[in-house]
């Protein structure tokens, strides 16, 4: 009997709808190696994504919602969750919702306690519509967006594309393309929370590694104080694998070369291991709050251990802190940043 040969796949899916009927839509790609991605045009979030286990087992890696309303509606929950969502204008937190740009302050809406600015404001990328296209030879998901002036209180106009593409190597590849009608801050990421062994499972009995010496001190809000402590001071050292944390919220600062892994998540029950790769400067990583007592996918419960994020990124509040990389984009430049997320057996 001959073995059926795998082939990429495309497929469009109407998804839900917003409360005034305007329709949501899902569209999934797949490789030939059976790895199957589905991305919403809802905040470009990623919803599903499928990995054969070494079992041959196909498991859903990343926590999300069977429908677009579910996703909706979890923007009013607080401390909302942005499932897998496509995070801007600016990812992370902005202390006091302000900054200052070519010495003019700028004020943000304030999201956060009524204090700061959290990835992107009250209505920022995650909960937006985006322009959804397909690029059948790359196997690529292509979304853009373009956020007006004074969105949010940011300066200029600002077109953003994010890409998805999935290659033969198991690559989930995520780029990042924008540019500014005049010069504004900008750092965008990807929220999906990882699951290895499926969304229903618990990520404490699972493996974490951090390539990184540093991270950012934090006061008690969460916002960056300027300094750098070594990952030893916080007990945070993961150069060597461990169990995933209970909690943490914590940026690692990287080298930003994207050749080199910055973080390895692997589960000895799936069989399954995930690299992540990036050209940002840090790597924010997340377990805990947002996921308690959620109903997700299929009835699942979701839990404070049920995923890890790696929030590819520039630092939370550099546009407030000189030393840190600026998050500058100026009218004529490009902005381009990229993050490979990419699945293995052990």
């Amino acid at each position: 009997m001959k073995t059926k040969k795998l082939i990429n796949k495309y497929k469009k899916s109407l998804f839900g709808n917003f409360p005034d009927g305007t329709p949501i839509y899902s569209y999934t790609i797949s490789n030939k190696n059976g790895m199957a991605l589905t991305v919403t045009n809802f905040g470009a979030a990623i919803t599903s994504l499928e990995i054969p286990s070494k079992q041959r087992e196909l498991l859903d890696v990343v926590l999300g919602f069977n429908d677009a309303e579910s996703y909706i509606k979890s923007y009013a929950i607080a401390g909302a969750p942005y499932f897998g969502a496509t995070v801007g204008r600016y990812a992370g937190r902005i202390k006091n919702g302000t900054f200052t740009l070519n010495g003019k302050k700028h004020q943000l809406t304030k999201n956060l306690n009524d204090t700061h600015t959290l990835h992107g404001g009250r209505n920022g990328f995650s909960s937006v519509l985006w322009e959804a296209s397909h690029d059948e030879k790359a196997n690529t998901l292509h979304f853009t967006y373009t956020d007006i002036d004074g969105e949010e209180g940011f300066p200029g106009a600002l077109k953003v594309k994010v890409t998805y593409t999935l290659n033969s190597k198991n690559e989930l590849i995520i780029s990042y393309t924008a540019e500014a009608t005049e010069d504004t801050i900008i750092n965008l990421t990807n929220h999906s929370y990882f699951n290895l062994d499926g969304y229903a499972a618990n990520v404490r009995e699972q493996y974490l590694k951090v390539n990184a010496s540093k991270l950012l001190q934090t006061d008690n809000d969460n916002v960056p104080t300027g300094a750098f402590i070594n990952v030893a001071e916080k007990d945070f050292g993961f150069n060597e694998f461990k169990n995933c944390p209970e909690t943490i919220d914590d940026s690692f600062i990287t080298d930003e070369d994207i050749t080199k892994p910055v973080a390895t998540l692997k589960s000895e029950q799936s069989g399954i291991a995930m690299d992540v790769y990036t050209n940002q400067p840090s790597v924010h990583v997340y377990v805990g709050g947002s996921c308690g007592e959620i109903a997700g996918k299929e009835e699942a419960v979701y839990h404070n251990y049920s995923g890890i994020c790696f929030e590819t990124q520039n630092y939370p509040d550099a546009p407030n802190q000189p030393h840190f990389p600026s998050a500058v984009l100026k009218k004529g430049e490009v902005y381009q940043k990229q993050t490979i997320f990419k699945f293995k057996h052990l």
